[in-house]
């Protein structure tokens, strides 16, 4: 079987430098910041822990800036990644679980306030945006589903 592994997105911004500075100070690491020109510039970071990454930059796409969504960061502790992203100066959402427990509705639709209660793996989330509107999802997980 092939492997396919998902290594970069792009994330569209309307100005790099202060994408740049946001995502530095929520502590991803800046691999690359490339520039050739004044059309062309790939700024690459990587989240603690993460085998993926994200670029934002500029000539390197053509969606409108905040407009992906739903990026899923997966943490072992929610209410310790939601304090820690606090306290540096994001604003994160509540702490919420799905009215259906299974995963989260688009949008605010069915967010039940609080952990979930069993505290279930795969249960519990917040959210943020960084400063064009591209939405993470902070996602607890403790235990993985068998295969993965």
């Amino acid at each position: 079987m092939v492997e396919y592994k998902l290594e970069v997105i792009v994330l569209p911004v309307a100005d790099v430098d202060r994408a740049k500075d946001f995502y530095k100070r929520i502590g991803f690491r800046e691999d690359v910041d490339y520039v050739s020109g004044a059309d062309f510039r790939v700024v690459h970071f990587t989240p603690p822990g993460s085998r993926c990454s994200i670029i934002v930059g500029t000539g390197i796409g053509t969606v409108q800036p905040g407009s992906v969504q739903n990026l899923h960061l997966i943490v072992e502790d929610i209410e310790e990644a939601r304090a820690d992203l606090v306290g540096r100066g994001v604003e994160v959402s509540e702490i919420f679980h799905d009215e259906g427990g299974v995963f989260h509705h688009a949008g605010t639709e069915k967010r039940v306030p609080g952990l979930q209660p069993d505290r279930r793996s795969y249960g519990s989330f917040a959210s943020f945006s960084d400063p064009d509107g591209n939405g993470f999802v902070l996602q607890e997980v403790t235990e993985r589903l068998p295969g993965r």
